[in-house]
């Protein structure tokens, strides 16, 4: 390979997020234990990225900053290059992340009285967002269809037909499932929006983090389905810059975008944010492409190891995002009994499956974007502590 996916970074005392909780949470956790927890990889950052960000702030002037037509035409090419998607200039409204940009929408698209409807179990800000901002929250539960799940359209088309949904979020690809959703699954949630007067959120943020031999489809190839639909993108989880705290909402309707904040003196983004993005959309094609080899590697690895170790641990298809959807249900624990085990016996830091919903009770969703070693260690502490305590 070309670049660097073997080291393992310790980010104790870089004020990681997801290191400072495994810390909190487990105060005497053994040396070199690596969370598998919130979706941030363990890779170093492209090269290219960190090369041209040195060379920018040698230049710059650090001073208020807003777009350029340079940051414009690399997320533009991006889009059309990846996604056939074609983008226009004056679509794209910058937030400092997809989930503030869900909150804004939500309250900017809805009133008190309305509902927001979501394909559960889901990504948990989605419950925030909307129970957060006093709007109602309808559930339309996904169904396991063997490895994977799938939409009940009935469902979804009854609950988008009450008078009080105005709103749907649809995470695709789907998190914490890691299903990606085909083109005529796509089509048809965005038909049953348009045709119920229902406007449709696409959360995009891991549509660039598909595995070999699927196929993403963007709600944006659709338009005649264009002026019903926000589609959230970003570099984040890409190309691991959550901390640069940069998303790129496209809204192609007006009064939609118009719609959204532009006061309480907010109008732009930290100004390393535009050339962060910029670089990895412009220079770092290569870098992904050899990244989801390796994540696709962990998969194979994941599933594999499950099936000769820990074959009652039932393993979802992971085809997109690199968030591995796991049912530990074969282990007889209730919630707080698994994390509990998870976290004191295997110590293991993964997001627990109830954060996602009522139907992600005895799951844990795992974060595959890490170096196999380190990985493997946490497989094997997995199957070490469940042969200790007799499961």
């Amino acid at each position: 390979m070309s670049y660097d996916f073997t080291t393992i970074v310790d980010r104790t005392g870089t004020g990681s997020e997801k290191w400072n909780a495994m810390k909190k949470l487990c105060p005497d956790v053994p040396a070199g234990t690596v969370p598998f927890s919130v979706a941030d990889m363990e890779f170093l950052p492209p090269p290219q990225l960190v090369k041209g960000l040195q060379d920018y702030l040698g230049k710059a002037v650090y001073g208020y900053t807003c777009a350029t037509d340079s940051y414009y035409d690399a997320i533009i090419r991006w889009m059309e290059r990846r996604h056939a998607f074609t983008v226009q200039k004056e679509w794209i409204v910058q937030t400092a992340g997809v989930v503030p940009a869900l909150n804004q929408m939500v309250e900017a698209f809805t009133e008190p009285e309305d509902s927001v409807l979501i394909l559960t179990p889901v990504y948990h800000p989605f419950y925030s967002a909307i129970v957060g901002n006093g709007r109602g929250l309808v559930e339309s539960p996904l169904v396991i269809n063997g490895d994977t799940y799938d939409i009940d359209f009935a469902d979804l088309e009854q609950k988008a037909s009450r008078p009080e949904v105005k709103l749907m979020i649809f995470c695709s690809p789907h998190n914490p499932i890691g299903r990606v959703w085909s083109a005529e699954e796509t089509e048809r949630v965005c038909r049953i929006c348009m045709e119920n007067k229902v406007f449709l959120i696409a959360d995009e943020i891991h549509s660039d983090l598909i595995m070999p031999g699927v196929l993403h489809t963007s709600a944006g190839v659709f338009k005649e389905y264009l002026s019903n639909c926000a589609i959230c993108t970003a570099p984040s989880k890409t190309f691991n810059l959550a901390g640069f705290q940069a998303s790129n909402i496209i809204i192609p309707n007006e009064e939609y975008r118009r719609k959204m904040p532009g006061s309480g003196g907010y109008f732009s983004l930290n100004f390393l944010s535009y050339k962060a993005c910029e670089i990895v959309y412009n220079q770092c094609e290569d870098w992904l492409e050899e990244l989801l080899e390796v994540i696709d590697g962990n998969r194979k690895a994941v599933e594999e190891f499950m099936k000769e170790q820990l074959p009652s641990v039932k393993v979802y298809r992971m085809q997109g995002t690199y968030l591995q959807w796991l049912d530990f249900g074969c282990l007889g624990l209730d919630t707080k009994e698994l994390e509990a085990f998870m976290t004191r016996k295997a110590h293991l830091f993964l997001d627990e499956g109830y954060l996602f919903g009522e139907a992600g009770a005895g799951y844990e969703r795992w974060n595959l974007a890490c170096p196999r070693e380190t990985l493997q260690e946490g497989l094997n502490r997995l199957a070490a502590a469940v042969r200790a305590e007799g499961f």
